[in-house]
């Protein structure tokens, strides 16, 4: 595989000004020289956003194995692929249930479908918005929440500046690089990243990579709901 010249020079102008802004990340970023930020993403099947959020809604609560499971078995239900929004619709929501969904993720996920047949939501249009307006459409889903939304932008659409203050494998990792004598509270994660923007997607990779290992994981492994 070769590499992309212009995402090459982006990681090695986001690193460098990370490595300025934070001496903790400095320290990070120079014990991990080969760290690939997205080579957990290149483990993904291809997700749009909308596969990115039923990706992230089943991984609500869930381990990393209990979520691949998940989804296989929601994958042979419909021919080895997740199933597009009106696929979904049409489907039983008892084989749902059978395949591993909770009736509250079957709940949020038939939701967010019949918005986007009935043109309520549109990937193409969401896919355009700033970060934050694109979590308040995509929050007022109940059972969606910012951890969800935050995930899918990371792995659908590359959101650069994207940080997930309520994960829990984050917290620990920055009470760990901070050596803070307690787990910090969502504004305190959020206060340490201030420094870190416009680059808070890759600072947290680097963060998640520390106590992960080198490949990171992705985002719905974390047992958070939301």
């Amino acid at each position: 595989m070769t590499e992309d010249p212009s995402r090459d020079e982006w990681l090695q102008q986001a690193r460098s000004y990370l490595r300025n802004a934070d001496p903790v990340l400095a320290r990070l970023i120079d014990d991990r020289p080969a760290f690939d930020p997205r080579a957990w993403i290149a483990e993904l099947p291809p997700m749009d956003l909308y596969g990115a959020l039923v990706f992230q809604v089943t991984g609500q609560q869930l381990s990393v194995a209990a979520t691949r499971r998940t989804l296989a078995r929601i994958e042979a239900l419909f021919g080895g692929h997740l199933p597009s929004p009106g696929e979904l619709l049409g489907a039983d929501p008892g084989r749902l249930r059978e395949a591993g969904l909770s009736w509250r993720k079957i709940g949020t996920l038939r939701d967010l479908a019949e918005r986007l047949s009935d043109g309520r939501l549109n990937t193409g249009a969401l896919s355009k918005l700033p970060d934050d307006e694109l979590m308040a459409e995509l929050t007022a889903i109940s059972g969606i929440g910012p951890w969800t939304v935050q995930g899918a932008l990371i792995i659908a659409l590359q959101r650069e500046d994207v940080v997930l203050p309520g994960d829990l494998a984050l917290r620990k990792a920055v009470q760990a690089a901070y050596q803070l004598d307690h787990l910090p509270a969502q504004q305190e994660v959020l206060a340490i990243a201030e420094k870190w923007r416009p680059y808070r997607s890759l600072a947290t990779s680097y963060l998640f990579s520390a106590v992960l290992g080198p490949a990171g994981a992705p985002p719905a492994t974390r047992r958070r709901s939301g």
